[in-house]
């Protein structure tokens, strides 16, 4: 296996990897670019991000500041919206459904390392994949943690660390997260 397949199977992988290393260095190019658009640039920002993700619905924004890992990991529905400073490091694939906001500094990370210092130090690295369902609102300043899947209609509030996962029609907020209420869907 090469080490993006060992990366994208959420094997332990060597991040210095060539190839590794040249797709990081695309996707910086590319958040760079997005986030030096103009205001008046939107269509601009959006084609950016449309070429950049793996898939996107039809409408999509985001405003700037963006960073992220390589992008082509990162899947978002449609009607997609994320405010100011978002970060998403996709080392794994980051799947977000359909009508979802992320509020300003919300971070979303797959990206994690050993917890044994012997093997960190080692320099290996791996992944655990987030999933995100339809309607989802993540509050400001919250964090999506590593394997983290979330259903349908839940709200995470502000300032959230979210480290295990939760099913549909929740609103969690805490360190780490709990449900604090039990959304009633009409």
């Amino acid at each position: 296996m090469t080490e993006r397949e060992k990366m994208l199977a959420e094997m332990p992988y060597d991040p210095t990897d060539k190839e590794l290393v040249e797709m990081r260095a695309y996707a910086r190019k590319m958040c760079k670019e997005f986030n030096d658009c103009s205001p008046e640039d939107e269509t601009k920002r959006e084609k950016i991000l449309k070429d950049l993700f793996g898939s996107t619905g039809n409408s999509i924004y985001m405003e700037p500041t963006f960073r992220c890992d390589y992008g082509k990991n990162i899947h978002v529905g449609e009607s997609f919206y994320a405010n100011f400073n978002c970060v998403i490091l996709d080392v794994a694939e980051v799947i977000i459904g359909k009508n979802c906001m992320i509020a300003p500094n919300v971070a979303i990370y797959t990206a994690t390392h050993p917890i044994d210092p012997v093997e960190r130090n080692g320099g290996t690295e791996y992944a655990k994949k987030v999933v995100i369902g339809d309607n989802c609102w993540l509050g400001g300043n919250s964090v999506i943690c590593p394997g983290v899947t979330l259903g349908n209609n839940v709200v995470v509030g502000a300032g959230t660390v979210v480290t295990k996962s939760f099913g549909d029609n929740v609103v969690l907020a805490g360190n780490p997260a709990k449900v604090i209420k039990i959304i009633e869907v009409k």
